[in-house]
């Protein structure tokens, strides 16, 4: 974690703490718990811990580079690859503590993704009003049914971008009359003890199409088990903020 993030869809990331439990199958093989458990970090699940990051960590994020070389344009920061930043457990103060961090950094593209969308109206600060211009908000959809439970609710929430995290697909996914801003779409990778779920390509293909048709940004990620990405299939675009300031 932390600035330069390998992750192929944003510049830089940042965990505010560490721990989560699964609230869907798309957590069964979570890298971020194999992680927690490789390094003995916290106890994973509903009776785990959620312990916050060093001092250092997070002191360092306002000094990271604010333009993204790579990509052009703002740097985006992805919060939280180790845990939910809508989770219940988390560490008392650190979320109010996170919302200052973004509140005092808005040179960076703050994209906050979520598998808890019905707790973010509530834990959101209280100046969020129609949203922060710096601030995108973000639901994993790994199949239709999770699609169509979390996407009404986030279509419900201000924010300067929406988006889906189509990750680890684990069945065909159909926007119909939604209409997001973004669409990350990617296969499971290799955990521990867990072989990867397989995603039909002729799903991406699919909602590839489907994004262009209706004008919402696609970006494929990496297929299942990291093979390679098909040719046609590497489109990797990024939506336009929409912010005005007012609900949406």
């Amino acid at each position: 974690m932390g600035k330069n993030s390998a992750i192929e869809w944003t510049t830089h990331s940042f965990a505010p703490w560490i721990g989560c439990q699964h609230v869907s199958p798309g957590c069964d093989a979570c890298y971020a718990e194999a992680w927690a458990n490789r390094y003995k970090m916290v106890e994973w699940g509903p009776h785990g811990t959620r312990k916050r990051t060093s001092a250092s960590s997070w002191k360092a994020v306002p000094r990271w580079p604010s333009e993204d070389q790579e990509r052009g344009g703002r740097a985006k920061v992805f919060c939280s690859e180790l845990a939910d930043v809508f989770d219940n457990k988390a560490p008392d103060g650190a979320r109010d503590d996170l919302w200052e961090l973004i509140r005092s950094t808005p040179q960076f593209d703050w994209l906050l993704l979520s598998k808890r969308p019905e707790n973010m109206r509530r834990m959101l600060p209280a100046d969020w009003n129609g949203g922060w211009p710096h601030v995108w908000l973000g639901v994993t959809a790994e199949d239709q049914a999770y699609f169509n439970r979390r996407w009404p609710i986030l279509a419900a929430t201000p924010a300067a971008v929406r988006f889906i995290s189509y990750e680890p697909a684990l069945g065909p996914l159909a926007l119909g009359d939604a209409k997001p801003d973004w669409i990350i779409c990617g296969g499971e990778s290799a955990q521990p003890g867990h072989v990867p779920r397989w995603m039909e390509p002729a799903w991406a293909r699919a909602l590839r199409d489907e994004c262009a048709g209706a004008g919402v940004a696609f970006f494929m990620k990496q297929m299942a088990n990291l093979r390679p990405i098909p040719e046609d299939l590497m489109v990797r675009e990024y939506p336009t903020p929409r912010f005005d300031g007012r609900a949406a």
